[in-house]
């Protein structure tokens, strides 16, 4: 379900680090839309942290913590960001930063895009693409593996895992 693609933009001087993450949900393009740009949806999948857009260029992106996070002693805004490109119900460009930590908080805005494309009569291929570069906290957050699963991570595969058995299913994977 992902990949990592490293590409050097001057003879290995400054590295790109983009991450995709590809899943095929048995959802219509404009319920899978609605899924990521709706507090009423977004909230109920992933993180469980209801997110809101300004779904125009310039418009703001902001998630906020559960009540399980805060008791974790997360800041009340977890995610924020800006749109960049809004193109119901197709595709979705904006910016992104994590507030989990010090750590996350120092890093750049990253560049995180949607795109939505139906494969047939009720298959829809979802692709998120995110560029990490100079941000290599966020890199390993987004990234899936085992043990983060377990300690409440496991990055976009999770996510957009959660996504499709939300449309698919009716419920979360909740853990």
């Amino acid at each position: 379900m992902s990949s990592t693609t490293t590409t050097d933009s001057q003879a290995g001087t400054d590295t790109a680090t983009v991450q995709v993450f590809r899943v095929y949900i048995k959802a219509t393009p404009e319920a899978i839309w609605e899924a990521i740009t709706s507090p009423d949806w977004n909230g109920r999948y992933g993180y469980h942290a209801a997110a809101t857009y300004d779904l125009k260029p310039g418009g703001a992106y902001q998630s906020k913590a559960t009540p399980e996070m805060l008791e974790f002693g997360s800041p009340d805004v977890v995610v924020d960001g800006e749109v960049l490109e809004s193109d119901p119900p197709r595709k979705l460009v904006q910016t992104w930063r994590m507030y989990f930590s010090p750590e996350l908080t120092a890093e750049p805005y990253t560049t995180l895009t949607y795109d939505i494309e139906p494969e047939g009569d009720n298959i829809t291929r979802v692709t998120v693409t995110h560029d990490v570069t100079g941000a290599p906290v966020h890199e390993h957050q987004i990234t899936p593996s085992a043990s983060k699963l377990a300690e409440g991570g496991g990055g976009w595969a999770w996510v957009l895992s959660d996504l499709k058995s939300l449309l698919e299913g009716g419920s979360s994977l909740e853990m």
